[in-house]
């Protein structure tokens, strides 16, 4: 655990040996296996996804090819039935071959095929898939591919980032109980705080250049660090009472004779004092929605919804059809559902970003719309600044006004004139929030707002969602923030949605 930037990362690469300490040494039991999942996946092309993920184990296919080149040279010394091969020469190739096939079977390489097929099915990636080229798949799809890569290595211990991005809850789950079942160490980055409960039994927090360790899942971790901060705060309270009672008792006898040594001998006690430091609070996202604009009870209306793609080879896919529902005012309503089932596709259409093929979507009377979503990433203009892109959101907001709203999501003093282009991923994500902000609404249709934002950060947008008065159309795969916040659950399966009324937690439940 840490805030951007404190180094846990940085830690993983170390241990794999991308980087070199400065000082000090890693060391591990010897011959332990590391496998490492970074967002760095790397370029993929040439083969089949099935192929790509038992390419992962580089010893299992340099022994595979080992296994063959012997066989080949066994097939080739018996080609001549009228030639036998020389007897020492057989023994030491049978010799070989049994070495071989000993550490491929110890290594899983036998039943490794069976195993790459549970792991991509796992992963939402099934049968109809596994022989389609990796280049054809997109980015976070090929991310898959790549955690699968190093779940297949039976490795003795797996360096984890971000692992939980790009994957849908019902993914999510499925590696969640993997790695339960997994018989070695896991080291990870995380921010979705489920996940880290349901697996981690130690949190190690990097913060201001040091590591402290806790025994404990990530809530044991959270209620731990404030306990501790505050027992640090009353101890630097008492420390500081005694400091200033010491100074002032030197600043009035230093220029008495009489009270020299007194004087020199709590000098020299002051020196020796271990001063208690208190690491700076991290800065923090400071938000609250505007109030919402009162409109119509009958917020959206879906009749008979339905949509279709058309591809450029002629090929038709259908995405839903015969959607019927509503969402009244002030529900927060999870859109739940695997990747492709079109949940994304269902805000678009109600944001009026893409057409339906039958059917209509209507929105109440004095609705007003706030939208975030991958479509917001895609329309940043790559060349402006962060200060272009509020003042064109909203051209009559006054230069303090944006100001004050850039300062609050933690663009800052020079920060304000980086270019789009330069922004990381959460600091994208906290540009689009401080654009919603901008102007009252009182519809949020949010498709996965946490996915670039830091447990803190999601905590402040939890809280303040909580806290607007308007409506939410919510999709996520932060299961702490749908159980927080939803009071209704939309599932959107095989083309139809099942609407539960209730909360997520209720409908996990059933």
């Amino acid at each position: 655990m840490g805030p951007n930037g404190a180094g846990k990362t940085t830690f993983f690469r170390l241990i794999v040996g991308e980087e070199k300490a400065d000082t000090g040494s890693i060391s591990m039991p010897s011959g332990w296996r590391v496998a490492y999942f970074s967002q760095n996946v790397g370029e993929m092309k040439g083969r089949s996804a099935i192929n790509e993920v038992m390419a992962g184990d580089a010893e299992v296919v340099r022994l595979k090819d080992e296994l063959d080149s012997l066989q080949r040279q066994l097939d080739e010394a018996y080609a001549d039935p009228d030639k036998a091969p020389d007897d020492d020469w057989l023994a030491g190739v049978l010799e070989k071959l049994g070495d071989a096939q000993t550490a491929f079977e110890k290594r899983g390489g036998f039943d490794m095929e069976t195993r790459a097929q549970e792991i991509l099915t796992g992963l939402a990636i099934g049968p109809d898939r596994y022989n389609n080229p990796v280049e054809h798949f997109s980015g976070g799809w090929k991310m898959r591919i790549a955690l699968a890569k190093v779940l297949i290595t039976k490795p003795d211990v797996i360096l984890m980032d971000e692992p939980t991005n790009y994957l849908d809850l019902e993914t999510i789950l499925w590696l969640e109980n993997w790695l339960k079942a997994f018989q070695g160490a896991v080291l990870m980055t995380s921010h979705d705080r489920w996940f880290m409960n349901a697996i981690v039994n130690k949190i190690v927090e990097v913060r201001h250049g040091t590591v402290t360790t806790y025994t404990g899942n990530y809530d044991f971790y959270e209620r731990e660090r404030d306990i501790r901060r505050g027992q640090l705060e009353a101890q630097k309270d008492r420390q500081d009472a005694m400091l200033k009672k010491e100074e002032e008792f030197i600043a009035k006898f230093a220029a008495r004779a009489s009270h020299a040594a007194q004087v020199q001998s709590r000098v020299k006690k002051l020196d020796k004092i271990e001063r208690v430091e208190l690491a700076p609070e991290e800065l923090a996202m400071q938000f609250e929605f505007p109030e919402a604009p009162r409109g119509g009870n009958d917020v959206v209306v879906i009749d008979n919804l339905g949509k279709v793609w058309k591809r450029d080879d002629g090929h038709v896919n259908s995405v839903f059809k015969g959607l019927s529902a509503t969402v009244r005012r002030q529900e927060k309503v999870a859109v739940i559902g695997v990747n492709g089932a079109g949940k994304s596709t269902l805000l678009k259409i109600i944001i009026g970003d893409t057409d339906a093929t039958e059917g209509k979507v209507k929105t109440g009377e004095g609705i007003k719309i706030g939208y975030f979503g991958q479509f917001t990433l895609e329309q940043l203009k790559p060349e402006n600044t962060v200060w272009d892109e509020v003042k064109n959101y909203v051209p009559g907001l006054s230069d303090g006004a944006v100001r004050s709203l850039l300062a609050a999501f933690l663009f800052r003093g020079d920060d304000i004139e980086k270019r789009v282009k330069h922004l990381s991923g959460g600091e994208k994500a906290r540009l689009i929030l401080a654009g919603i902000l901008a102007t009252p609404k009182n519809l949020l249709v949010l498709d996965e707002p946490t996915n670039h934002l830091d447990i803190r950060s999601r905590e402040i947008l939890l809280d303040a969602l909580k806290r607007y008065e308007g409506t939410v159309m919510l999709v996520s795969h932060d299961r702490h923030f749908l159980t927080e916040l939803t009071n209704r659950v939309w599932e959107v399966d095989k083309g139809v949605i099942h609407q539960f009324p209730g909360t997520y937690k209720e409908w996990l439940a059933r």
